[in-house]
């Protein structure tokens, strides 16, 4: 077979499985996204009856999902600050003083992220049964920040991996203050994987199911209403809330990209 009919089979080759593979990941999307604008009202709501907009008129008369949107988003925004802040002070912490049990620490931060979630839940469920902490809104930051602070502490120390500490040095000398110099000079630096892992918790927070299942109580979050409503069909106006929420990731990350792009074309420009 010729060179070029081997490179242009590859060609088709390369092509097809990138198909397959977009398929596979955004299909199910697709399909989220034409039920929410399905007409049928009987169950399960998965045979087409035609077009309509019905439904993302009908969500915001639907109390108990909006209440469960709330809440979800109300817990992800606390546990991210929390887990922030955790993770971004013991990253730090860890990275520039050494200290009997540092290594075991290390170790120890790879179990909430690498053991299932079912046993996390059963854990912090026993802990606080255990501690006669009421099963609730506070049940459920404390069980998301907990999860979530590895990850958090895992992206500032990648950032933290390649950090200048003489920078620091070079602000001491020059008469400012601990505080001061973390401030405006190891912050700003540490800025990028703050905000990576705060995403990231984000995102944890907001989409957990295993976890808010075994400590919510009387609560509930989205992920579990929606998960309650697989049993008689999901209803359309849940697809609807899910598009809106798509929609709403899709403009943050484009805003981010953005952000991004800008100062590399002034960079470039500069340059030229």
């Amino acid at each position: 077979m010729p060179r070029k009919a081997k490179r242009v089979l590859k060609k088709i080759r390369n092509l097809v499985f990138c198909v397959l593979v977009y398929l596979f990941l955004f299909l199910p999307i697709t399909v989220i996204a034409a039920n929410s604008f399905n007409a049928s009202t009987s169950k399960p709501y998965m045979t087409w009856k035609g077009f309509t907009l019905d439904w993302y008129v009908k969500l915001f008369d639907n109390d108990a999902l909006l209440e469960s949107f709330g809440t979800t988003m109300e817990i992800a925004v606390l546990s991210t600050i929390f887990s922030t802040a955790i993770g971004t002070i013991a990253a730090v912490g860890m990275y520039r003083y050494q200290f009997r049990g540092k290594n075991m620490i290390n170790q120890l931060l790879y179990i909430p992220v690498v053991i299932p979630e079912i046993v996390l839940g059963i854990s912090l469920l026993s802990l606080f049964a255990a501690t006669d902490i009421p099963r609730g809104m506070i049940t459920l930051v404390l069980a998301h920040t907990t999860f979530c602070i590895p990850y958090v502490i895992f992206n500032v120390r990648a950032r933290l991996s390649g950090y200048d500490t003489s920078i620091e040095e070079a602000s001491l000398d020059l008469g400012a203050n601990r505080i001061t110099t973390f401030f405006r000079i190891t912050l700003p630096v540490l800025a990028p994987g703050i905000a990576g892992g705060a995403l990231l918790a984000f995102t944890l927070s907001f989409d957990d199911v295993i976890v808010s299942y075994f400590v919510n109580g009387q609560v509930k979050t989205f992920p579990l209403k929606v998960m309650e409503s697989i049993k008689s069909g999901v209803a359309p106006d849940v697809n609807a809330l899910s598009v809106l929420i798509l929609i709403g990731t899709i403009l943050v990350v484009v805003l981010t990209q953005s952000n991004l792009l800008k100062p590399r074309s002034r960079k470039k420009q500069s340059q030229s």
